[in-house]
């Protein structure tokens, strides 16, 4: 192997990996959305040793799973408006709480984190609608992030 793919797997970790703290990340906010509790008490309880879903994560992806949620949590009211404007004849309040909560997911990844390229949070999203919601919001999910990026001129 060569030192540059060495160097890049310890800069960033694999897409897969990614994917699973993605996964963490939306888990941590279904349970703040519909709990109504603190991001810091959803983030106790979902990291409790015993407790956490799944494979444990590395520190680095437990890091990226805890910045993403509490970046949604800590930019909800500047999402939910961009969201909405995108989501022609839907309210918020009667979309899915899953959708809602993926859609809050990646529009906050296009606006902070610049280095991800669009179609990667674009595809995570819908993968992540795969696992959690159903064909339909696939559809309807792509068809507002692909507005959003266009509204935000993102490639």
């Amino acid at each position: 192997m060569s030192s540059g793919t060495e160097r890049g797997t310890e800069e960033r970790p694999r897409r897969e990996s990614r994917h699973q703290a993605r996964e963490a990340a939306v888990q941590m906010l279904y349970q703040w959305e519909v709990g109504k509790q603190s991001m810091l008490e959803v983030m106790q309880s979902y990291w409790t040793p015993g407790l956490t879903p799944d494979a444990p994560l590395s520190d680095d992806l437990r890091q990226f799973a805890m910045r993403l949620a509490n970046g949604v949590a800590a930019t909800v009211e500047q999402l939910d408006p961009m969201i909405a404007e995108a989501a022609d004849n839907w309210r918020l309040e009667r979309m899915a709480i899953m959708d809602r909560i993926l859609l809050r997911l990646a529009v906050y990844e296009f606006l902070h984190q610049p280095e991800t390229p669009s179609r990667v949070i674009i595809n995570e999203a819908l993968e992540l609608a795969r696992t959690f919601s159903s064909d339909d919001a696939v559809r309807f999910i792509n068809g507002i992030l692909d507005g959003i990026r266009r509204t935000l001129a993102r490639e």
